[in-house]
């Protein structure tokens, strides 16, 4: 599996070197294999327990949930938040990123924040994932499964929020955990992003008055 080099800056930093950076104590610039078993480890309890009760329902409605799966984390939400984060401008046909490794750029890079409808599109598919195997416990009295999978589900996103989405560099994704501090270091060394930022804050202010 290919990752970017740890040592070279990533393609919107103007820096010429990653050696004693400040914005690496804020900000995860860069991603290795420990970082996407991680989320792997984290993601995939609660997508079994579903999935296998799903399965033992229907297979028809499992093929769907496995559809869904693959839709969002493969298509939508590249389109709609991915491809807003730098690491999407590095080189290469398919994010090396932790949370969707392997997924084709099939859009161009969006740099700046998510529209309004693009959040309405990302959380409607977390819904979607998340929330289609519900009433399969239901239909199956898998009352225990069901307590399983909102444990598992709330362990995922709490520790996605408290441990990557606390230093990912797109911030434009709503769950970003990064301090404004943090913000603003990445921004002074990668311009071109700052820019796209800036523009958009500006834009708004002057809609708002």
């Amino acid at each position: 599996m290919a990752f970017p080099d740890p040592t070279l800056p990533i393609a919107t930093c103007s820096a010429t070197s990653c050696t004693d950076c400040p914005v690496s104590a804020k900000v995860h610039c860069h991603f290795r294999l420990k970082d996407l078993v991680h989320f792997l480890l984290i993601s995939f309890p609660g997508i079994i327990i579903g999935g296998a009760v799903i399965n033992g329902y229907n297979q028809w409605f499992f093929a769907l949930y496995i559809a869904f799966i693959i839709g969002f984390f493969g298509l939508l939400e590249i389109r709609v938040m991915c491809s807003h984060c730098p690491h999407y401008a590095e080189e290469g046909k398919t994010l090396t990123c932790w949370a969707n490794h392997g997924s084709p750029k099939l859009w161009k890079y969006r740099p700046g924040p998510m529209s309004t409808p693009e959040q309405i599109l990302f959380f409607g598919g977390l819904v979607v994932v998340w929330g289609y195997p519900l009433p399969f416990f239901a239909l199956t009295d898998a009352w225990l499964l069901l307590a399983l999978y909102i444990l598992a589900t709330t362990a995922f996103f709490v520790t996605l929020k408290l441990f990557l989405c606390s230093k990912c560099m797109n911030f434009a994704c709503p769950l970003n955990g990064v301090d404004q501090s943090g913000r603003d270091m990445f921004f002074e060394r990668n311009p071109s992003v700052a820019k796209h930022w800036h523009s958009q804050r500006s834009l708004c202010a002057s809609e708002c008055k």
